[in-house]
């Protein structure tokens, strides 16, 4: 037998060996891909069945060839795999999740949010490029993994479009919005949700600088399109624009208990005890606070307030902390001392007075 021969038969037992390996063989790896791209293919399925059950409109092969980018004539046989899974069934001349399909499909949808918070909070990812990466992470996160993620993010209730985060026991809340377009005019309105379907339309208003949370008027309406007044600053938007922003009632503060001050009211020198962060508080930035240290029972003493501006300074467990208004106003204290409870409160309300009168 020539060396030649024989490299070749070495070459040959080579090429079956990496081919044939059990696990990090070639078929091995072919066959686990199949196997993930078809689990794709469902769990994408899926995750379209709940989407057309939540906006009440009937899912149907030529919306679900659309959704996954296949041909009408190949939707059958998937629909047929995943009705014998038991995870849809037919209805009329259409289809539907059964309760174990449901029950699959929130747990993608979760994974979908969840994952969009952490790559914004985390990841500083740009709001106009969440939806796609989240979409390809969505397929790759176990329930383990899911109940750590969030319990890392702070258990958030929204996702950055301001989307409800399903529970792991499968609990969706009802967001309670309209339309822009439908808002009263002249009264104010909290944004509670941007759509970000189409792409095109999200990317306006993420250029309008609106966002989750911010305070909005409708002035009025015209051929340009609807005037809104946010900040003191009027904007146009076009009609398919202002449709996408979804817009409820101005969320307040919570009720402090009696004798209980926000952070903000503290005067300067003066201790006081976190008695807890308002419970409207969620996700990133009531994980943020807690990692810096205020968490209930700790004391914390306004330390200084600039002479020009904030943020104002505070001592945490023997560090100083500058924070924000909007941060101390929704950490509730106990003053350690009543009398410097009242003198602070005063120093605080004459400083706030004097601030605002810095802004106008």
């Amino acid at each position: 037998m020539g060396a030649g021969l024989i490299w070749i038969l070495i070459a040959a037992v080579v090429v079956a060996l990496a081919w044939l390996a059990p696990v990090h063989g070639g078929r091995a790896r072919l066959r686990r891909w199949r196997e993930l791209h078809r689990r794709i293919r469902v769990e994408d399925t899926l995750k379209h069945l709940l989407q057309c059950e939540r906006a009440s409109t009937q899912a149907t092969h030529e919306s679900l060839a659309g959704v996954l980018g296949l041909p009408v004539k190949r939707v059958p046989d998937l629909v047929g795999s995943v009705e014998e899974a038991g995870l849809l069934a037919f209805h009329g001349r259409g289809f539907a999740l059964t309760e174990s399909g449901r029950e699959y499909a929130i747990q993608i949808l979760r994974a979908h949010r969840l994952w969009e918070r952490y790559l914004i909070d985390e990841a500083r990812y740009p709001l106009t490029r969440l939806h796609e990466a989240a979409e390809r992470a969505e397929h790759h996160l176990s329930p383990v993994e899911l109940d750590a993620l969030e319990a890392h993010l702070g258990h958030p209730l929204r996702d950055p479009h301001g989307d409800p985060i399903p529970t792991a026991a499968g609990e969706i809340e009802t967001l309670q919005a309209v339309p822009l377009t439908d808002w009263e005019p002249d009264t104010e309105a909290q944004i509670v949700h941007l759509e970000d379907e189409p792409p095109a339309v999200f990317e306006e208003i993420v250029a309008s600088g609106l966002q989750i949370g911010q305070i909005v008027r409708v002035v009025g309406a015209s051929g340009e399109g609807v005037r809104v007044e946010r900040a003191n600053r009027e904007l146009v938007l076009a009609p398919v624009v202002a449709a996408n922003v979804h817009v409820g009632a101005v969320e307040r503060p919570s009720a402090r208990p009696p004798g209980i001050l926000a952070l903000t009211e503290l005067g300067e020198g003066v201790e006081a005890e976190v008695v807890a962060i308002d419970p409207a508080v969620r996700g990133f930035t009531r994980r943020r606070l807690m990692d810096l240290g205020v968490t209930p029972g700790v004391r914390v003493r306004a330390e200084l307030t600039p002479p020009f501006g904030r943020p104002r300074a505070y001592r945490v467990r023997e560090c100083l902390l500058a924070l924000r208004d909007e941060q101390t106003d929704r950490i509730w204290v106990r003053p350690t001392d009543e009398a410097e409870a009242a003198a602070g409160a005063a120093s605080s309300e004459a400083a706030g007075s004097a601030r605002r009168g810095s802004d106008r």
